[in-house]
């Protein structure tokens, strides 16, 4: 699966992640999440690497979601319970990786694309783009609880009983509206806007980045407020004790 989940490292230390299968709309198999997830635990034994862009090529989607054929054997509720304990696994894998992330979208970010793209930390995208999970009148399937909760924390109940129950989708002036959408633009400047936005981040304290990343996951998809761990690990941090020691000597 190598060659549809494809990594790049810049020599900035900014991560490419790019799903290649655009002639399936970047639509992924059980071997494809799986080979995201390798990319990602490449990217995490890498100490140059300070941020990880996703993106989809063919300029029509980002990631379509999970490809239908998957679905053409499903019988029984315990089949259905494991697809979504499986994709739990993989957008977790997302939403724990240390460093920010940024969705990088020209046109669909579509069911398992959205929650892949809500599970990054920013959301940079062409004009024109759309979201949503059209399950309604599609598969009549259904998003566990935890995706759904990261749906309300990015976009707010009402759209996303308007993507979810209606089958509507957000446009990206909505989108950018509501805040979940850093920025928008051609699709010819996306890749340098997207880079810019990766370089801003990389300038900033990773230690303290990885710390509010994970609080901010506690408490969406745990409802957890304990971070004696996270709070420790900070100020116990080299990087805390320069950071004091450069403050005070300007």
């Amino acid at each position: 699966m190598s060659e549809l989940v494809q990594l790049t490292i810049q020599p900035t230390g900014a991560a490419e992640i790019t799903i290649h299968r655009p002639e399936r709309h970047n639509a992924m198999t059980q071997g494809m999440y799986e080979s995201l997830l390798e990319r990602i635990a490449e990217c995490a034994r890498n100490p140059q690497v300070r941020a990880i862009l996703f993106r989809g090529a063919g300029g029509k989607s980002f990631i379509s979601g999970t490809d239908i054929g998957h679905f053409a054997e499903f019988k029984t509720a315990g089949q259905g319970i494991a697809y979504e304990a499986f994709v739990e696994r993989v957008i977790d894998g997302v939403e724990r990786i240390a460093v920010p992330t940024i969705a990088v979208i020209d046109g669909w970010a579509v069911g398992g694309g959205l929650a892949l793209a809500t599970a990054c930390d920013f959301r940079v995208c062409s004009n024109g783009s759309r979201f949503g999970a059209p399950i309604a009148k599609t598969l009549s399937n259904t998003l566990s609880s935890r995706n759904i909760a990261r749906l309300q924390a990015a976009l707010g109940v009402p759209r996303v009983k308007k993507m979810l129950l209606l089958a509507e989708y957000v446009d990206t002036s909505e989108a950018l509206s509501c805040g979940f959408i850093y920025e928008a633009c051609p699709a010819e400047q996306l890749s340098e806007r997207a880079n810019a936005l990766a370089e801003r981040l990389m300038q900033l304290s990773g230690v303290t980045q990885a710390a509010i990343k994970e609080s901010l996951r506690r408490i969406v998809v745990e409802q957890n407020l304990d971070d004696d761990d996270l709070v420790g690990d900070v100020y116990a941090s080299e990087a805390f004790q320069q950071g004091v020691a450069t403050f005070l000597k300007r």
